[in-house]
């Protein structure tokens, strides 16, 4: 009942209002994004969505054209080197607010596990062993507000098995267990925290 209805009532209202504000931003940040280095402004990178099905998530990019999108964070090499203006998309998570749209159009929930890149076979193995990857996948999530990508992946997985195993317990458990998530991230985002790689690596 709480996933199927509540939450997903909430998540339209969440995308929605967010879209609405977010709008003129955005527009700003698509075109700074074509004057700052040649290519999109966004761009797509398939996922792992709801029971390991597969999505499109989108994203500002962040990244030189060059780059491999679908090369996980801790493979990355130092060679790497980003603009400015990229280095604060990502310090400041302004790169994610495309993901609005993938929460409207019900790929994502504003709260949930991370969506794993298609190939991050590692990591989804490790969520198997917690249930994890029958929650919808988020923009922000339990395991977010304990460290991001700071984490290793076993304990990124048991994070989000914890956070999965409140989530089918429904109720008001489910509620504030999400409650909690939105809120604390907050804090991590103003403050930056916990985004490994910044200065010349894509994240996840």
């Amino acid at each position: 009942m709480y996933q199927r209805y509540v939450k997903r009532l909430i998540d339209i209202i969440i995308s929605t209002v967010g879209i609405i504000i977010t709008a003129i931003p955005m527009a700003i940040i698509v075109i700074i994004t074509k004057i700052d280095s040649p290519g999109p402004a966004i761009f797509k990178q398939k996922r792992i969505g709801i029971h390991k099905s597969f999505f499109y998530i989108f994203k500002f990019r962040t990244m030189p054209v060059s780059a491999n999108p679908d090369l996980p964070t801790h493979l990355m090499t130092e060679e790497m080197t980003l603009s400015r203006w990229q280095q604060f998309l990502r310090k400041s998570s302004l790169d994610e607010l495309p993901q609005l749209f993938c929460i409207w159009t019900g790929k994502m929930s504003v709260v949930g596990p991370r969506p794993a890149l298609w190939n991050q076979d590692d990591l989804v193995a490790e969520r198997d062993k917690y249930g994890a990857n029958d929650a919808k996948p988020g923009l922000t999530g339990w395991a977010q507000i304990n460290g991001r990508d700071e984490l290793e992946i076993p304990v990124k997985a048991k994070l989000d098995g914890d956070y999965t195993i409140k989530l089918k317990q429904g109720g008001w458990k489910a509620f504030a267990m999400d409650f909690r998530c939105f809120f604390g991230s907050v804090l991590p985002v103003l403050r930056r925290d916990g985004v490994a790689g910044v200065s010349n690596h894509t994240k996840e």
